[in-house]
């Protein structure tokens, strides 16, 4: 073997799906083959899938499955070497039933088994709960190229640098151990990096900080594609021994990049995506100028739709078009994650419903070419009522009366007629998935109806806050493959579900009036996500509201007060929310955070 090259086969797998995951590999090893490329690297875990999840310990046949199909693949490997990851047993009569185990396959048989020694448990990782801390071996990761020697790390284990972290997670680094004992020539990192608001900044900065430090090359290889709520950005590349970017692989998508990671000469570069070269270097504080996050939102979103719907066996959406900024965002990333012919929107108005909102709604389809219906909901919910108070009545002879004295019940029973229309549909026709379209700083609040607008199969904006989705309705209408398809109208106009009318205006209540202004709510949830503040460090604390807005300190107590008595009652929504994307640097997503519905903080 003297090819020089090696291919970093930045792929999207399916957990689980072993046979999918093989044919993924074999079809680049030869292509790899064809152009005598001398090594393929593939990502973290690549043949089980990443993340595993449980269903690693509930059916372990598919572990089998995974050793089955390496062997396979390693008699593939004449004339060209591979590193490829895998879920190994673990043998030993103590500790958890798996590694996390890299393959170095040469010349068709498997020379070495590389076991990954730091596990992440944070955010949405989840490794110890399966796997094994392998002892680090340095030798045992040592792998012989073009005359050269690579050290192999996996992921996590390029994470512990005490001079880059303040507080590092575990007992040792490494990659300080790799290059002390073994003096590689350069480094190679396989990973399954999900992205999140600021992630890109991070690991481009540890990336370069380990290389330069070490003063040896350092090739990174990361899978794309999404699995439920967690999604990877691909974005693999190489450093040179300075700390400078010499390759980069696309982002968001499969990418046979080919590259000489041990050569400080430029290869392909590809470009970041749009925004976030401005804030590699960026601070931890909470701004409104989400421009720089704003197309890998978009970018995040999509792949998620898409590889959601296509690992599941979905093609078409459903979903209610109210004429509002939720539905409107969410229309609009299907339109471009599927296609338009795979959306369709129902506007479903009751008498509250006003005309503005219909058009809106009815001009949104019309802009992104989506199939469109109206179908009124009045009959549905004057059945309903009829129903109720003669339940109520019933109830009221046996209990005594201790009814609300505002009771929310006819404003949930238009949100639950619409979700009947919609899973009606899904129910009806093939393939076809309803959408949830909550948004962030709503569900932190349980302004939110179960089995109602919280009602789908997928939410698409989920982890996504009111102020920075006006942004990306902005940057969609900018940017996206087709221009200026959200309406003016819902941009300017004041966010409101239409479901209850407000007694002091006699108008539709609008959502700031029964929770409070958005800048202000969604400083707090950054705050309590990035921060971990309490109510009385963020009383003292100066909000970007309160530097265009004079508001009593009276008026801010009242409101934090509020956020948390409303985010304590809405744990049991947050249980049962369907899956979502995860965006930000920090989320209520299920697959990220659990708290125990029955817990009660002092905030």
């Amino acid at each position: 073997m003297n090819n020089n090259t090696i291919l970093l086969a930045q792929l999207n797998p399916i957990v689980g799906n072993i046979e999918y995951n093989y044919n993924k590999a074999l079809d680049y090893l030869e292509r790899a083959k064809a152009q005598q490329i001398g090594l393929v690297v593939y990502p973290e875990l690549f043949m089980f899938g990443y993340p595993a999840f449980d269903i690693i310990e509930r059916y372990p046949a598919i572990v089998d499955d995974n050793l089955k199909y390496l062997e396979m693949f390693a008699k593939k490997c004449t004339n060209i070497s591979a590193l490829i990851g895998f879920c190994e047993f673990n043998n030993d009569n103590r500790g958890k039933k798996y590694f996390n185990s890299v393959a170095y396959i040469n010349n068709g048989k498997i020379e070495k088994i590389i076991r990954k020694s730091l596990l992440p448990q944070y955010s949405e990782f989840n490794e110890g709960r399966y796997f094994e801390a392998a002892p680090f071996q340095s030798a045992q990761r040592i792998i012989e190229f073009n005359n050269l020697r690579a050290g192999v790390i996996i992921c996590e284990e390029n994470w512990n640098d005490g001079e880059f972290f303040k507080k590092p997670l575990y007992a040792f680094d490494p990659v300080q151990i790799l290059i002390d004992e073994q003096k590689p020539d350069f480094l190679i990192n396989l990973s399954a990096s999900p992205t999140r608001t600021k992630k890109e900044q991070l690991l481009n900065n540890m990336l370069s900080h380990c290389s330069k430090k070490h003063c040896v090359p350092l090739l990174y290889v990361n899978q794309t594609g999404s699995t439920d709520s967690v999604t990877f950005c691909g974005t693999s590349r190489v450093y040179d021994k300075n700390g400078n970017v010499i390759a980069r692989a696309k982002s968001f998508e499969e990418d046979f990049f080919v590259v000489t990671p041990y050569k400080s000469e430029i290869n392909r570069i590809e470009p970041l995506v749009s925004g976030l070269e401005k804030t590699l270097n960026s601070q931890k504080e909470f701004s409104l100028d989400y421009e720089p996050d704003l197309e890998r939102t978009f970018l995040t979103i999509t792949s998620a739709i898409k590889d959601y719907f296509a690992k599941n066996g979905f093609k078409h959406a459903v979903l209610g078009l109210s004429g509002g900024l939720d539905s409107s965002c969410c229309a609009a990333l299907l339109a471009f994650a599927l296609g338009a012919q795979n959306v369709t929107g129902v506007s479903m108005p009751s008498k509250i419903t006003s005309e503005q909102s219909k058009s809106d709604a009815k001009k949104l389809a019309d802009n992104l070419g989506i199939n469109f219906f109206e179908i009124p909901i009045k009959d549905m919910t004057d059945a309903a009522n009829l129903t109720f108070n003669n339940i109520f009545s019933q109830i009221n002879s046996v209990w005594g009366d201790f009814r609300y004295s505002a009771p929310l019940t006819f404003d949930n029973i238009q949100a639950r007629s619409r979700a009947m229309i919609l899973w009606g549909i899904s129910n009806e026709f093939g393939s076809t998935l309803p959408i949830a379209t909550s948004d962030k700083s709503e569900l932190y609040m349980g302004y939110a109806t179960i089995n109602g607008d919280m009602s789908g199969g997928f939410a698409p904006v989920c982890d996504v806050t009111k102020t920075k989705l006006f942004a990306l309705a902005h940057w969609i209408n900018k940017n996206a493959p087709v221009k200026n398809v959200i309406p003016e109208a819902v941009l300017t106009k004041p966010p409101g579900a239409e479901l209850a009318i407000n007694p002091q205006t006699g108008k539709p209540l609008l959502a700031e009036e029964a929770l409070m202004p958005y800048e202000f709510l969604d400083e707090v949830i950054w705050r309590l996500e990035n921060l971990q503040q309490r109510a009385d460090e963020m009383l003292q604390a100066t909000f970007l509201y309160e530097k265009k807005n004079k508001i009593t300190k009276e008026q801010k107590r009242a409101w934090l007060d509020k956020f948390a008595k409303r985010t304590q009652s809405a744990q049991f929504k947050w249980s049962i929310m369907p899956p979502g994307a995860i965006v930000d640097a920090r989320s209520i997503n299920r697959t990220e955070y659990v708290q125990p519905i029955s817990s009660k903080l002092k905030f």
